[in-house]
């Protein structure tokens, strides 16, 4: 039985490659990209990018860097399980030529097992981390709800569209910077843990 180091680097990607913040979309979420298209504000239309909210506010920002905090200490923790098991491979691949079959297909599965068990937690970890991030990023649009409608009525709006899905146009609505001011005056930080994984309704 033949076991790869590279399905160990797969288990060790999924324990290491969970998203922490909007990261690709927290620099294109912080100003709208420079975009040629121009022309006159459209009475009545205006704009917010949620993402930028989150990314630009201090208590968004507070947020991903307790949730980076949280999620680096259960790596932590995963990466002290795997260098027993990393080792314990090398060893099995080193003798297995001397082996029985059945020794070798004994050794092979125990290693194969706990190699499924380290990747199935990995999986469980980044399953919380963004089950975390979706709870408090609605913890956040609520208390940003308030100031959105505020905002909205004080710019005379009549249709409110994602900033982030516009491909060009006059920008001058958009709400997003008042929102974020609105918010950081309105709370700062948010104190949270890991959301645990749903209990399994399956019988």
């Amino acid at each position: 039985m033949n076991l790869h180091r590279t399905l160990l680097v797969a288990a060790l990607a999924a324990a290491t490659g969970f998203s922490f913040a909007p990261a690709a979309s927290a620099q294109a979420a912080a100003a709208p990209a420079a975009n040629p298209l121009g022309g006159n504000a459209v009475p009545g239309v205006c704009m917010l990018s949620r993402e930028a909210v989150f990314a630009q506010s201090k208590v968004g920002q507070a947020a991903s860097e307790r949730l980076k905090s949280l999620a680096t200490q259960q790596q932590q923790s995963l990466e002290t399980e795997r260098k027993p098991l990393d080792a314990d491979i090398q060893a099995y691949q080193q003798k297995a030529s001397t082996l029985t079959e059945a020794q070798r297909q004994q050794q092979g599965q125990a290693l194969q097992q706990r190699m499924q068990t380290f990747q199935a937690q990995a999986q469980q970890l980044d399953q919380r981390i963004q089950l975390t991030r979706g709870k408090v990023m609605e913890q956040i649009g609520q208390q940003a709800q308030p100031i959105v409608n505020s905002t909205y009525s004080s710019h005379h709006c009549g249709l409110l569209l994602n900033r982030d899905a516009v491909l060009g146009g006059n920008t001058t609505n958009d709400l997003t910077p008042e929102v974020v001011s609105g918010l950081d005056g309105r709370i700062t930080t948010l104190n949270f843990n890991l959301e645990p994984l749903p209990a399994s309704t399956g019988k």
